[in-house]
């Protein structure tokens, strides 16, 4: 069973403004750990696949940032977008690409690029797991978490308890999903708590080379054609030009919305390890070492009086005294200030700018 890594590297990480930006978005600034989180990614990857089987797929724009993190991928790894169109376009190129390499059979694993993740053992053993119901079954399987509390800023996927057609994958903690959610409001994730068969979806997919594409032929049928289409250009001076008008033909759209949500091989492995998808400032607060004080405190910063604060410093020195509950991060560009549990609310700070053309700060 031939395994391959692509790592979905696109995004834009807008709640982390300001040091997400548009030039060096989430994935390329160091957040939590030794290195920069899509460096963490692919060292991580890397203790369970082999370089050469570890693929990312990027926009144009953010080829040369990722060259110069990552220098041990060989270069014909970067898989690129002219502009990103989402999860499902992202692997539907992927697949246009790597089945020219690899036979029907092989498991593609698509992670994000910007997960926080402990327990390897675990998380290892779950892909373990997701890969050989996702060989045997020819199902479509992502990564399920026990979740530990009510969390609005993840999807969730529901589980039933029937045992049919899973066989010996059953005892290893594969189930059938029965319905996917996306990020609830607070009553309804502490419904879903309750409940005990939702789990946090981690975006993570596991699938055979031929899965992938049964599904795109039958979901996505116009895209589909428009990969079909752009095989005929692979390695001719033709490829970019057709690259470019297949993408401006593609919606842009999940994998979630557009296959998983509707498909009856949905299939999920119920999970244990620490899992985050680091997707806001008080997300990096929660998972964070606190001071005496409740504070997480990073660079040059003087606290006085002050208590459950992220305050991070980026070389010049932060003053605070006498708040409670702020988040205040600055860049070489742009200081954020706002109330801790209000930090999703960011992007509403891209979306102004963006309105008004202060490209910037952006």
């Amino acid at each position: 069973m031939r395994k391959v890594a692509v790592i979905m590297g696109g995004g834009l990480g807008a709640r982390f403004w300001p040091r997400s930006t548009e030039k060096t978005p989430k994935q390329f600034i160091h957040i939590l750990g030794d290195g920069t989180m899509i460096q963490n990614t692919v060292t991580r990857l890397n203790k369970t696949f082999d370089i050469e089987d570890i693929y990312i797929v990027t926009s144009e724009s953010m080829v040369t940032i990722l060259e110069d993190q990552l220098a041990e991928l060989p270069q014909e790894n970067i898989i690129v977008e002219p502009f990103g169109r989402n999860t499902a376009p992202c692997l539907g190129l992927a697949y246009t690409l790597l089945s020219r390499k690899y036979d029907d059979d092989t498991i593609m694993f698509a992670f994000p690029s910007d997960h926080v993740i402990y327990n390897l053992g675990e998380f290892f053993h779950s892909l373990e797991v997701a890969s050989k119901a996702a060989y045997n079954l020819k199902g479509i399987v992502t990564i399920g978490i026990n979740p530990t509390r009510p969390e609005t800023q993840y999807g969730y996927v529901q589980i039933n308890q029937n045992r049919e057609g899973l066989f010996e994958h059953y005892k290893k903690g594969v189930r059938h999903t029965t319905t996917f959610a996306e990020k609830p409001d607070a009553g309804t994730a502490q419904r879903f708590i309750e409940s005990g068969d939702f789990l946090w979806n981690s975006g993570i997919f596991i699938l055979r080379f031929d899965t992938l594409w049964e599904s795109f032929s039958k979901y996505l049928s116009k895209e589909a054609a428009h990969f079909n289409s752009l095989m005929k250009h692979i390695g001719k001076d033709s490829y970019k030009e057709n690259l470019e008008y297949v993408y401006r033909q593609l919606n842009s759209i999940s994998l979630d919305y557009a296959i998983m949500e509707k498909a009856g091989n949905v299939l999920v492995v119920e999970s244990s390890f620490t899992w985050s998808d680091m997707g806001t400032w008080d997300e990096l607060y929660r998972l964070s070492m606190k001071d005496a004080r409740n504070n997480v405190i990073e660079g040059d910063v003087i606290s006085i009086n002050t208590s459950n604060c992220l305050i991070s410093s980026k070389g010049r020195l932060i003053g605070i005294v006498g708040l409670d509950d702020v988040v205040v991060v600055d860049s070489d560009e742009a200081l954020l200030i706002c109330k801790r549990g209000k930090s999703e609310d960011v992007k509403e700070i891209i979306d102004f700018m963006r309105r008004k053309h202060i490209n910037k700060f952006l």
